[in-house]
């Protein structure tokens, strides 16, 4: 479940989720037995053959959409989800120019790999008519949490960076590898405004947000009261399955109508199994409430923390997706870049797996198992308390 084991037998608390990926838990039960029931049956068929797993898995992830998100296209990962949304948004606008925010990650293949913004992922390669936009992250950014001065920039960058007409817009609502940054709020509803006039659509990637991660809502985009176009999800959709998917309308799935659209493993019946069991456990076990209850307690514990330790510049996020920043100096906000590597190994040393972000690598990313428990996240506050002051 939220608990890992050495060579020797030594057990880890698991913070982390294998990046985000483990949503329902380590070696769920129920998971399990839906995957290992299938494979019995059927292991491999594409979808040039109906299989209900597939069928049923469709339904029921659609049956989380709101608005006119109906039509369900399944891949392999979160890279491949974003490749497939960025073509649909071509196609269908029939314009070229993507805007995406800095600071943000998509995947890293030839065409994802321009949507990212950190230096630390990215590779000399052309980047094919990508705008990246300032970011707007409540403690970093120029306009602190002003979503109009952002949105701005985007209206700036549409006028001046493009012909006018771009074929779509794509944002983490909480950035998950630039480290657990929330978009400032009523940002999205400003920016897709903007972009649907230009002619775009607009991309929510979910790959890290999704599935009741956040606590307050299902999915990360509902935080800013917005409808996408596409939604792009991976990771927790199948708790450690190679799986992913596209959402979109009917509307937009008919310019892939076209041609033929085929993915050998997408939806391939064991994964469909797969994902249907975690949505179902996510249901069955209230996920979404327990986020929501057990985040709230860490995040004010670790703000209690704040107070303690001027390391520690900012703590934010929502539900079981936090970041916690460290800074040499508040003020200046420096990155506290060779001390969160200190720390990192001290707590892999107490048992506690963490995960890091942000350009400079100074952001703890607490991003565990849907099932990590209060006593666990006091197990956590205290072992950052405790490598702190030994620091």
């Amino acid at each position: 479940m939220q608990y890992l084991y050495d060579e020797s037998g030594r057990r880890y608390l698991d913070a982390f989720a294998g990046i985000v990926t483990v949503s329902c838990g380590h070696c769920h039960p129920d998971i399990l037995d839906a995957i290992t029931e299938q494979s019995k049956l059927l292991q491999h068929a594409t979808t040039i053959y109906l299989h209900h797993a597939i069928a049923d898995y469709a339904e029921a992830l659609a049956s989380k959409m709101p608005g006119n998100l109906k039509v369900v296209y399944f891949v392999n990962s979160g890279t491949e989800a974003n490749e497939l949304a960025m073509l649909m948004a071509r196609l269908y606008s029939s314009n070229l120019g993507m805007i995406a925010l800095r600071n943000a990650y998509h995947g890293g293949s030839c065409n994802t790999i321009g949507l990212t913004a950190l230096n630390t992922w990215k590779y000399p390669i052309p980047q094919g008519e990508i705008h990246h936009v300032l970011n707007p992250n409540p403690y970093r950014g120029v306009f602190g949490s002003d979503a109009r001065c952002y949105a701005e920039d985007v209206q700036d960058h549409i006028d001046h960076g493009t012909s006018g007409k771009v074929a779509g817009f794509i944002a983490e609502t909480i950035q998950g590898v630039g480290g657990a940054v929330e978009l400032a709020p009523g940002y999205l509803k400003l920016v897709y405004d903007m972009v649907h006039k230009a002619g775009g659509v607009c991309i929510a990637d979910e790959v890290q947000t999704g599935f009741g991660r956040t606590g307050s809502h299902y999915w990360g985009f509902e935080t800013q009261g917005v409808i996408p176009d596409i939604v792009t999800m991976a990771k927790g959709i199948g708790n450690g399955l190679p799986l992913g998917a596209v959402v979109t309308t009917p509307e937009i799935a008919s310019v892939l109508a076209q041609k033929i659209q085929f993915n050998t493993f997408g939806g391939n019946p064991v994964c469909s199994a797969g994902g249907l069991a975690v949505l179902r456990v996510l249901d069955k076990e209230k996920r979404q409430k327990h986020c929501a209850e057990v985040g709230s307690h860490m995040i004010q514990r670790l703000n209690d923390l704040q107070k303690k330790h001027d390391i520690i510049g900012d703590v934010r996020g929502r539900g079981l997706m936090v970041g916690i920043e460290l800074v040499t100096d508040r003020k200046e906000k420096t990155p506290a870049k060779a001390e969160t590597g200190v720390l990192f190994e001290k707590l892999r040393e107490l048992s506690v797996l963490v995960g890091k972000g942000g350009l400079h690598g100074n952001v703890f990313r607490i991003k565990p198992p849907m099932c990590f428990t209060k006593d666990d996240a006091d197990f956590l506050v205290d072992a950052l308390d405790y490598a702190i002051s030994k620091l």
